[in-house]
């Protein structure tokens, strides 16, 4: 654990913005995922990420000695190309298609590759960021499971991050749309409220009343294709819950094609067998933007798409000729 302590210089900032400066070599990833587990405190009480520090306030933050180490070393980048496709791109976003398969980030036992380091990687060719210079490091502004495809936006100035971060929080001028294939038949449109917890320990989340710890999760579905035995749907999630399309669809008892975790693992079988599908069929194929505030007021009123990949494009071909 490492202490700080707030003099008047830092007295009325977030605890957020506080503990980044206070620790710049920390990645984003790390600082995230320490506020989601309540690894910073005040005062020995934990907060949240918009809490203010007050001076004498003493901030805690959980990390160890590894770490710490890790932290200090210099960051690793090389110059290389982006492997994926780049959907938009300007001097504050890059908005890229992300393949199923791969972490958005890791964490500090990851050694796979993920694509923020792929993104670090591009810009380091581009001259538009240094990993031997201790300045802001390029972030995702929202993450996407490892075998969840399609849209992801990283802040490439930190102003820039910022303001993402504050749509995805608020889920105003901002609508990201997927696609899912599912077990069964559906038809028409629909909305699921239903709460959600996540299990620390397994990673599962399930329905859950909110009396019991369950948070407000909202999937709006609309029917976009009828297939035999699978319906192809849109899905626009109004809250944004870890795992939240995939559990509120498997509840309703038509489960996401290929899920490991939540689906039909009888007939996920059969469609690796019928048709290679090795990851769940959900693709983050749209990303439509309001009226924003600088500096991302290229992006308003804009909307990026992003197509599925081949294979699941082919299995959709398959389908319709049976």
């Amino acid at each position: 654990m490492v202490t700080f302590n707030v003099t008047e210089r830092e007295d009325g900032q977030k605890i957020e913005k506080f503990v980044k400066k206070s620790m710049p070599e920390a990645p984003l990833g790390f600082l995230f995922k320490a506020f989601r587990k309540k690894d910073i405190k005040i005062n020995g009480h934990w907060v949240h990420k918009d809490a203010v520090v007050h001076t004498g306030d003493e901030i805690q933050v959980y990390v160890t000695d590894a770490q710490l180490a890790d932290f200090a070393k210099p960051r690793q980048a090389e110059k290389k190309e982006f492997p994926y496709e780049i959907v938009y791109e300007d001097d504050n976003v890059i908005i890229v298609n992300k393949p199923a398969g791969i972490l958005v980030y890791g964490n500090d036992k990851e050694t796979r590759e993920t694509l923020t380091q792929n993104v670090l990687d591009y810009l380091y060719l581009k001259g538009e960021f240094d990993p031997n210079q201790p300045s802001f490091v390029p972030s995702p502004a929202h993450r996407l499971d490892r075998n969840t495809s399609g849209l992801v936006i990283f802040g490439k100035r930190d102003a820039a991050l910022k303001v993402l971060e504050e749509l995805f929080k608020k889920r105003e001028n901002i609508s990201k749309k997927y696609y899912a294939l599912v077990v069964g038949e559906l038809s028409g449109s629909g909305r699921i409220d239903m709460p959600l917890k996540k299990d620390s320990r397994s990673g599962k989340v399930s329905v859950t009343p909110a009396n019991q710890g369950g948070k407000t999760a909202i999937t709006e579905w609309r029917a976009v294709e009828s297939l035999p035995g699978f319906t192809l749907v849109e899905c626009d999630l109004i809250t944004g819950r870890t795992h939240q399309i995939r559990v509120h669809l498997s509840a309703i008892g038509h489960p996401i094609a290929g899920d490991q975790k939540y689906g039909d693992f009888s007939v996920n079988k059969k469609l690796k067998e019928l048709y290679g599908l090795k990851d769940q069929f959900l693709h983050a194929y749209s990303l439509e933007f309001g009226k924003l505030p600088t500096p991302l007021s290229a992006l308003s009123g804009k909307k990026f798409t992003a197509d599925l990949s081949f294979i699941k494009k082919s299995i959709l071909e398959k389908m319709r000729m049976v």
